[in-house]
């Protein structure tokens, strides 16, 4: 089995790419078998626009181009990209000079874009817009002499770029439990900021938590929690309550895929996992379910959505509703280095990412 860097020290075993095994059996429910689909789900603009970004590069550029850690957290995704050609490493020092690389979606800190330059590399900056406007918040409330609370997960490479933007003024709160814990030398000048891909619930929770020890802490100018996050659990809760059984797609590595199993477990699900491929389905999960509700992470291409929607058909789950919580149409551009073609052409889909609908917008396929 071949592996693939999660940008840590380890390396991530590839599951299997949909081997073809028996298919899922048509067994007993106590009633008419349905599947309801959450919506939004999959891709959102910022991982759209990091993978659109490696594969303009390699069109742009040729191959090989290098990309800093996964450029989003689905191993479908990035085992997909270096097939075309994208070398994946855990550091710039391991780009030759003089190369393209390609900094991933959960952004960097200074002292990586600072190493880029030192080795002469050609950086492409994929950061999502969200994480940089995190970045920004940090520097600015370091530089006014605040301590920030960054709410997050110690090892999480949007972690580590946040904390690289204001490291002196900076003190990380994993969990809700860490919050009694926390010391910081002024509580006047405090403000909380997140990794973007959390928990809504859970991250209200630390906040609510932390402002009990420290009452004059200061909320950021705006939610750090990506819309996209939020909307993608507003829409499993609603499935959950129906379902017995969610199926989420995607990947280990992901907190906002991993978020969304424990979001639907806490809101109805009677049973709910996480899988990379339809392949990886088991058929007691399904046996004596009635309704499966099925999503998946905001790093998903909708063609997994869609194997787990065949597999399940053939487990008698044909009738397939969608129950949308919310309508997303936001694009972001490109990095600037990728808004023409390789003859140095504008090119329509530099200016905004997406130039379609989202695919679970079109509904089931």
């Amino acid at each position: 089995m071949g592996t693939i860097s999660n940008g840590a020290k380890a390396t991530l075993d590839l599951p299997p790419v949909p081997a073809r095994r028996e298919r899922l059996k048509d067994t007993p429910a106590p009633r008419p078998k349905k599947v309801v689909l959450a919506a939004p789900r999959g891709y959102c603009a910022g991982v759209d626009r990091a993978v659109i970004a490696v594969e303009k590069a390699l069109r742009n550029f040729g191959a090989p181009v290098y990309v800093r850690k996964q450029i989003v957290h689905n191993i479908h995704v990035v085992s997909t990209l270096e097939r075309q050609g994208a070398i994946f490493v855990d550091d710039v020092d391991e780009v030759p000079e003089g190369a393209h690389v390609v900094f991933s979606a959960h952004g960097v800190s200074p002292a990586v874009v600072q190493g880029a330059a030192d080795r002469n590399l050609q950086a492409i900056d994929a950061t999502c817009p969200l994480v940089t406007k995190v970045h920004r918040e940090a520097t600015r409330f370091a530089r006014d002499d605040y301590q920030i609370l960054l709410i997050g997960h110690l090892g999480h490479e949007e972690v580590e770029g946040t904390m690289g933007h204001a490291p002196e003024r900076t003190i990380l709160v994993n969990s809700p439990a860490d919050a009694p814990f926390i010391e910081v030398e002024n509580t006047e000048r405090l403000v909380w900021l997140s990794q973007t891909t959390l928990s809504v619930d859970e991250t209200m929770e630390t906040v609510r938590l932390l402002r009990e020890r420290f009452p004059s802490l200061q909320d950021p100018p705006s939610d750090d929690i990506c819309y996209a996050t939020q909307n993608r659990q507003v829409a499993i809760k609603k499935v959950a309550e129906e379902a017995e059984l969610v199926i989420v797609v995607g990947s280990a590595n992901s907190s906002n895929t991993v978020r969304l199993v424990d979001v639907a477990l806490e809101n109805g699900a009677r049973a709910a996992y996480r899988v990379d491929y339809a392949s990886e389905i088991k058929q007691e999960w399904l046996d004596g379910v009635s309704t499966v509700g099925v999503t998946s992470g905001a790093s998903v291409p909708e063609v997994l959505v869609q194997e787990v929607l065949s597999d399940l058909a053939d487990a008698g789950f044909a009738d397939v509703s969608t129950v949308v919580t919310a309508e997303e149409d936001l694009m972001f551009s490109l990095p600037k280095e990728l808004r023409t073609d390789a003859e140095g052409n504008p090119d329509e889909r530099g200016l905004g990412g997406r130039v379609r609908r989202l695919d679970w917008q079109a509904g089931p396929q």
